[in-house]
């Protein structure tokens, strides 16, 4: 689905449903997620997610306390990643609507994320084993050329890629 179209469809999806940000809302409700980047750039940060079992960016459901979808993507980031003082950019740099047949709302229920990116501190020691949380099965570094997944990851990794340079 072309990126304004899908734009389109998350709009609409709030303006019909007031609580579309909350996981009961179905068939379908907002998610926010966070790829975590190195700063030079050159890895990504991962979590094989318990449910899924498939590799993926941290994200997830937004809480009541979370102001942002923003704040709910960097909350989640630091929650399933153990990192901190990640540095979240301020917009969202990836749109995605994908099926959660495992989701609590039902088997025909739909997430629509909201994809941000996050720049991990340069003294972060990308060797080193991150925190595994209780949702994830593992946590890892992955070369940004060698990342297992599915074309969402790559599109999204693209963004991420786009952005960074259009920052710099």
């Amino acid at each position: 689905m072309p990126a304004s179209a899908l734009r389109e469809r998350f709009l609409t999806h709030l303006i019909r449903h007031p609580d579309g940000l909350s996981r009961t809302c179905g068939p379908d409700h907002i998610t926010a997620s966070t790829l975590v980047l190195s700063a030079d750039h050159s890895q990504v940060l991962l979590t094989l997610h318990a449910k899924a079992r498939q590799w993926f960016q941290f994200g997830g459901h937004c809480e009541p306390e979370d102001q942002t979808l923003s704040g709910a993507a960097l909350r989640e980031a630091l929650e399933e990643s153990g990192l901190e003082h990640l540095r979240l950019l301020p917009l969202p740099i990836h749109l995605d609507e994908h099926a959660v047949p495992f989701c609590a709302a039902g088997p025909d229920t739909h997430h629509l994320d909201v994809r941000f990116l996050a720049l991990a501190p340069a003294d972060v020691r990308l060797q080193s084993s991150p925190q595994v949380s209780p949702e994830s099965l593992d946590v890892r570094w992955w070369p940004i050329n060698d990342v297992p997944g599915d074309e969402s990851i790559s599109a999204l990794i693209d963004a991420a890629l786009a952005t960074v340079s259009h920052q710099a």
